[in-house]
C-alpha cells in the first residue's frame, strides 16, 4: 500500500495573482460588457431605431436635416423613477415640435468632479459613497434601454473608456467635457465611437483644444483596450468624422468667467474649426460657464443663440440645456439634510424646470 503523500505544486506567479485579487477587498469583478449586453440585449427594433437616430444627427451637423439640435435633460441621472418620468413628457413633446428641432435627451451615468463628489449611477447608485460598479452599469443600461424604448436618440459623456464599453450601442450623441477633450485616451476613444461627438472648448473657453481633438479623432490610431470580452487588445480604430464643437465658455488666467455665445464669439470660432479643417458648425452649452453658474440663464441664452440661426448663422448646429422635473438643485442628504431627495431635483449641477422647458422649447419652435 502507498503511503506517501502527493506534493502540492509551486503555484505560477499569474495563479498567486489571482488568489490575491480574489481576496483583495478592493477588487471586486464585474462582468464583460458581452455578458451584460448579453443579458440586456436590444430588439432588432431598437437597434435600427437608434442606428437611424445617429444619422438624423448626422445629417443635422452635415447640414442635410435643417432642424436645430437640443439636447436636454438631468444634469445626471440619480432616479430611475424620476427620469423615466421625465422621458415621457420630453417623448410627448417631441411629437408635437419634432418638424424642427431633433430633440435628444441627455443620460449621463458619468459625472466629473473638480475635487471628489458623487460620479454618477455608473460608479455609485445607492449614492451612500461605497460604489458598486456592477450595480451601477447594470442599471444605468436598463434605465438607457427604457427611455430609449420611448422613442428619444440619448446623449451621454463618456469619462471613462471601460464604461463606455456596456453603454455605447444605446447612444446617439456623445459629449467629451473640456477637461478631457486633451487626453489621448479620449481621443482615441472617439476615433473608436460610432456615434456623432460633441467636444467641448477648454476650460479657458478656447476652441483650440476642441479642434485639435477633432482633427485626432477623425484619424485611425493604434491604442490598448479591451475587447467585449475584457481581454486586453490592440484596437485598430476607424476614425470618427462626425465631431463639432461645443461651446460652454470657460475662465480666464485670473478667474473670471467668460461667455462665448454671443456672435462675435461664435464667428471666431467658426474662423478656428475652418482653420482646422473641420465640421465648422457649433452647439452652445446653455449651462455651465455661459451661464455664470446661474441656471436660469440657459433660457435667455438659448433665445439669443436661436436668434443668431434665424438671422442667418446656419453654423449654429444646436443647444444644450440642463433641465430636470423640478427646479434647481439639492444636496446629496436632500434640501433639508435629512436624506430625504425631491422628486425630480437635480442632485448635481441646478436644472431649469420641466414647465420652464416646456415653454422654452415649444417658443424657439415658432420663432423657427
Amino acid at each position: 500500500m502507498n503511503t506517501s503523500v502527493a506534493k502540492a505544486q509551486p503555484q505560477s506567479k499569474s495563479q498567486k495573482t489571482e488568489k490575491m485579487a480574489a481576496n483583495d477587498p478592493a477588487v471586486r469583478q464585474v462582468r464583460t460588457p458581452r455578458e451584460l449586453k448579453q443579458q440586456l440585449s436590444l430588439s432588432d427594433a431598437l437597434v435600427l431605431q437608434i442606428d437611424h437616430q445617429r444619422q438624423q444627427v448626422r445629417d443635422v451637423l452635415n447640414g442635410d436635416d435643417d432642424r436645430l439640435l437640443i439636447v436636454t435633460g438631468p444634469c445626471s441621472l440619480h432616479d430611475e423613477e424620476a427620469a423615466l418620468d421625465y422621458g415621457k413628457r420630453l417623448a410627448a413633446l417631441n411629437e408635437q415640435l419634432s418638424d424642427k428641432l431633433l430633440i435628444v435627451m441627455r443620460a449621463y451615468v458619468e459625472k466629473p468632479r473638480t475635487h471628489i463628489g458623487w460620479k454618477g449611477l455608473a460608479y455609485d447608485p445607492e449614492r451612500d459613497g461605497r460604489g458598486n460598479m456592477e450595480q451601477g452599469v447594470t442599471r444605468s443600461r436598463q434605465l438607457m434601454i427604457q427611455l430609449a424604448e420611448l422613442g428619444l436618440p440619448l446623449a451621454t459623456e463618456a469619462l471613462n473608456p471601460l464604461t463606455m464599453l456596456y453603454l455605447d450601442d444605446l447612444v446617439s450623441w456623445t459629449a467629451i467635457g473640456a477637461r478631457t477633450a486633451e487626453s489621448q485616451t479620449h481621443r482615441e476613444m472617439v476615433s473608436h465611437l460610432p456615434m456623432p461627438v460633441g467636444i467641448k472648448n477648454g476650460t479657458d473657453g478656447s476652441a483650440t483644444t476642441a479642434v485639435n481633438a477633432m482633427i485626432s479623432a477623425r484619424h485611425s490610431h493604434h491604442t490598448l483596450g479591451l475587447d467585449v470580452d475584457g481581454q486586453i487588445a490592440m484596437l485598430d480604430t476607424p476614425g470618427n468624422p462626425d465631431t463639432h464643437l461645443v461651446l460652454r465658455g470657460g475662465k480666464n488666467i485670473h478667474g473670471q468667467t467668460i461667455t462665448n455665445y454671443d456672435a462675435d464669439s461664435i464667428a471666431a470660432s467658426l474662423t478656428t474649426l475652418a482653420a482646422g479643417g473641420v465640421n465648422a458648425k457649433v452647439m452652445v452649452d446653455c449651462s455651465h460657464d455661459n451661464a455664470e453658474k446661474q441656471h436660469l440663464r440657459q433660457i435667455d441664452i438659448a433665445k439669443e443663440v436661436v436668434s443668431q440661426r434665424t438671422a442667418g448663422n446656419k453654423a449654429i448646429m444646436g443647444l444644450m440645456l440642463e433641465s430636470f422635473l423640478e427646479e434647481g438643485k439639492q444636496g446629496m442628504d436632500g434640501e433639508q439634510g435629512d436624506g430625504q431627495l425631491t422628486y425630480g431635483k437635480s442632485i448635481t449641477d441646478p436644472c431649469i424646470s420641466w414647465g420652464q422647458t416646456e415653454s422654452l422649447l415649444k417658443e424657439l419652435h415658432e420663432v423657427l
